[in-house]
């Protein structure tokens, strides 16, 4: 691929600007023989690299993400427990590199110095409970560090409608809106039918029994009458960079 963009360069298919955004946009780097970083994620999509912390051994997450700062001066892990971030925030201070923990969301920024994208536009978050303040909190976080201001609106849910309305007269400015809810998921479908900004729904895997754990949220959302887009079960981080890439290009519009 990267003998494809020069060939295009020499032959006056491309700028030298744009070569160089597109091999920015290939960069890898190895992490000994357990993870190939994406280096080249913000430049080629504008969603920075995102480590996952759950599953991973701890001294593979610990060389993993100093390898992401090392390499590109930022990096968010997402799902991480706070023992494990105390861990993580203490090998980054022996480097000098400035950790933010977000307890709800379970989100750890690592920096040198300020490393958000400057994307613009506003993103609205709402929770029908205030369980779902968590995956909501992710969604924030992640929507934050793509350069968008956000502003939220917790436990308005169906079960009490009447929260909603002026929750949603203080979001009303807002470019996107994510809407987080467990049980049986019904309030992105009740926000789509109100407002006139795209609606992301995120079924929260709160509920037990019948369909618990967030089967009914999800059914419900895909199934709604009202046009929103539904995303996986507790999927905070895929709901605020989604949030974030519409707020951004509604900015630069």
């Amino acid at each position: 691929m990267l003998r494809t963009l020069l060939i295009r360069y020499k032959q006056g298919e491309l700028s030298l600007k744009e070569a160089e955004r597109e091999i920015a946009g290939l960069r890898i780097g190895a992490v000994s023989d357990i993870a190939c970083l994406d280096l080249g994620r913000r430049t080629r999509c504008g969603i920075p690299e995102v480590v996952l912390a759950e599953g991973k051994e701890p001294a593979h997450l610990l060389e993993i993400v100093m390898s992401c700062v090392d390499a590109s001066g930022h990096c968010i892990i997402t799902r991480i427990p706070p023992d494990l971030c105390g861990i993580v925030q203490k090998e980054g201070e022996k480097k000098g590199i400035i950790a933010k923990y977000h307890e709800r969301g379970h989100v750890l920024v690592l920096s040198r110095g300020d490393h958000r994208l400057h994307g613009g536009g506003t993103v609205g978050i709402i929770t029908a409970g205030t369980s779902d303040i968590r995956v909501a909190e992710e969604a924030k976080v992640i929507a934050e560090e793509m350069g968008c201001r956000v502003f939220t609106a917790y436990d308005v849910g169906a079960a009490g409608i009447h929260r909603l309305f002026p929750a949603l007269r203080n979001l009303c400015e807002a470019d996107v809106l994510v809407v987080a809810a467990g049980r049986e998921g019904t309030l992105p479908a009740v926000v789509a039918g109100l407002v006139d900004q795209p609606v992301i729904g995120v079924p929260v895997s709160t509920g037990y029994g019948y369909m618990g754990k967030g089967m009914a949220a999800l059914a419900s959302m895909l199934q709604s009458c009202s046009v929103i887009t539904v995303v996986n079960i507790d999927a905070g981080f895929t709901a605020g960079a989604f949030a974030a890439r519409i707020a951004n290009m509604v900015a630069s519009s």
